[in-house]
């Protein structure tokens, strides 16, 4: 059985197609992998110096192009990743149906981490599709835990900023997504 994730961000062209490519890197096929932007710099690429944090890390980003979020790409997820808050309100206001299945990065990242340890029995699903279902079934259960506490769930934009940022952006995601995949093969 397939699950598919979307990552999402403003411009399509740094954080959410980094987090789709690290995702696609880490996970098997029965995982699709889609990303796409409230507004997109449709046609664009990867800046170079994304793309070059990804390459370093052996991820290519050949071939990507922007798109444009729209309500029928968020039907299509099961899963939906929003670089920030203001990501997740988006995508929950053109599709409410979706409020249940979209976190932002950062958010699922730092719920996963409470989960206590063997809450997933990872070697006992069959495929990454099965395993991430489950660990997002279980990290949902923990966000009461959370309600009303300060977090800083929000993945920086690097777009146009220092090579610093760029850094910051790319660790950021890559820290999230650490805990994810540590989870998902335990």
């Amino acid at each position: 059985m397939s699950y598919t994730v979307l990552t999402v961000c403003t411009g399509n062209i740094c954080r959410s197609p980094t987090a789709e490519a690290l995702l696609r890197s880490a996970l098997d096929s029965s995982v699709k992998l889609a990303s796409a932007g409230t507004h997109a710099l449709v046609g664009y690429t990867v800046p170079p110096p994304m793309a070059g944090l990804l390459e370093a890390d052996g991820v290519s980003m050949n071939g990507f192009a922007a798109r444009q979020l729209t309500p029928e790409i968020i039907s299509e997820a099961d899963l939906v990743l929003a670089s920030t808050t203001s990501h997740r309100a988006w995508v929950v206001d053109r599709a409410p149906a979706a409020v249940r299945r979209t976190l932002t990065l950062r958010e699922l990242g730092r719920l996963v981490s409470t989960l206590p340890l063997g809450a997933l029995d990872a070697a006992a699903l069959p495929d990454d599709a099965t395993r991430l279902r489950e660990l997002v079934r279980l990290a949902l259960l923990e966000r009461p835990k959370h309600a009303g506490r300060a977090h800083d769930d929000d993945v920086v934009d690097p777009y146009g900023r220092s090579d610093q940022t760029y850094r910051a952006s790319y660790d950021q995601i890559l820290d999230a997504l650490t805990s994810v995949m540590a989870a998902l093969r335990a």
